[in-house]
C-alpha cells in the first residue's frame, strides 16, 4: 500500500508519475516557489516527471519518506506539497512544503505540517527536525513556529547562493 496521511482537510499522498505532472509544473513555477526555494528548472510535463522520479520518488525508495501531495480532501484536488527531506549538507531531516499561491491564508501549510512533525517523530523516529527558510519568508517563518521549530541562527548551505535562516525542533 502506497503512503498516505490524513488530516480534517487534507490528504498526504506520494506523488504520481501520469497524475502529478501538471500540479507540479504549475507550482514548482509560481512566483513564491521561485522566490522563496529556487529554480528546478521545470518547464514542460516531462521536467515535472523526471522532478517527481528524480526527487521525492528517490527519496522514497531511499528514506520512506519525501515531500508527498497534498490534497484538499473537499474538492480532492492537489493545493501543495509537504514532508520531510534528508539532504546531504544538513546534520538532522527538515520539514519542507510549498502551496498554491491560490490557497495561501488557509492554514494549509501548518495543517500539513502538524502531521508530517507528527509522523516524523512518531513513525520515522526523529528526534530533532530542521528547517530551512529564505531570510525574507517571514510567512514561512511563522509556520515553523506554530510547529515548535526554533529559530536557531542563519546557516550557509554550500547549495545556496545566500544564507539561510536554520530552524530546529526542540
Amino acid at each position: 500500500m502506497r503512503f498516505s496521511l490524513e488530516t480534517e482537510r487534507l490528504r498526504l499522498r506520494e506523488l504520481e508519475v501520469g497524475r502529478d505532472e501538471a500540479f507540479v509544473l504549475k507550482l514548482l513555477n509560481e512566483d513564491g516557489f521561485l522566490r522563496n526555494i529556487g529554480d528546478r528548472g521545470v518547464r514542460d510535463l516531462d521536467g515535472a516527471a523526471r522532478y517527481i522520479l528524480e526527487g521525492p520518488g528517490s527519496s522514497y525508495a531511499q528514506n520512506g519518506f519525501g515531500l508527498w501531495a497534498v490534497e484538499d480532501k473537499a474538492t480532492g484536488e492537489p493545493v501543495g506539497l509537504s514532508g520531510l527531506i534528508r539532504r546531504d549538507v544538513l546534520e538532522h531531516v527538515d520539514i519542507g512544503y510549498a502551496f498554491l499561491e491560490s490557497v495561501a491564508g488557509r492554514g494549509y501549510a501548518t495543517e500539513a505540517g502538524a502531521a508530517v512533525m507528527a509522523y516524523g517523530r512518531e513513525v520515522v523516529g526523529l528526534t530533532t527536525i530542521v528547517a530551512i527558510t529564505t531570510p525574507d519568508n517571514d510567512a514561512s517563518g511563522r509556520v515553523l513556529e506554530k510547529l515548535g521549530l526554533k529559530f536557531s541562527g542563519m546557516i550557509q548551505l554550500p547549495t545556496h547562493d545566500t544564507e539561510s535562516r536554520y530552524y530546529v525542533s526542540g
